[in-house]
């Protein structure tokens, strides 16, 4: 099993994502407050080594970059657009239920917050592949 953090950076709260990338397969992925990320993943690094840590290059990058760079080997990537892909891949894996399945995506909001799957979609660029995430979503703010 090959483990890799994403993180969607930002300076109150931060999008996290753990995948299997033998499996292609989302493991966890959270909203957390930013107080809270670096207890998460040395969660996640404490029940089995981490391969890697992505990060975009956005709001507060630079000081989670210095944080995390002990942890696992950091990659640095391009997150321009990546909330609006993030908005389209939501879709994707939870379409509209009832009469909102007849609207235009574009014109409805998910009612979570899309942190984590900003940080799924920088993953899936940086991997060139899809994830699968089996699980409801459940981006409760929180630690």
């Amino acid at each position: 099993m090959t483990r890799l953090v994403a993180v969607d950076p930002g300076r109150n709260k931060c999008g996290l994502v753990l995948a299997d990338t033998a499996t292609n397969a989302v493991l966890e992925g959270k909203v957390v407050a930013a107080a809270a990320v670096l207890d998460l993943i040395m969660h996640w690094q404490n029940q089995a080594p981490l391969a890697g840590i992505l990060i975009g290059n956005g709001t507060s990058s630079e000081y989670w970059q210095n944080l995390l760079r002990h942890i696992a080997p950091l990659h640095v990537v391009e997150e321009r657009g990546s909330t609006l892909r993030a908005r389209h891949r939501y879709w994707e894996l939870w379409p509209p239920s009832n009469w909102r399945r007849w609207l235009p995506r574009g014109m409805i909001l998910p009612p979570h917050h899309l942190d984590a799957i900003a940080a799924m979609v920088l993953l899936e660029d940086h991997l060139g592949q899809q994830l699968l995430w089996a699980g409801p979503p459940n981006f409760r703010i929180g630690p």
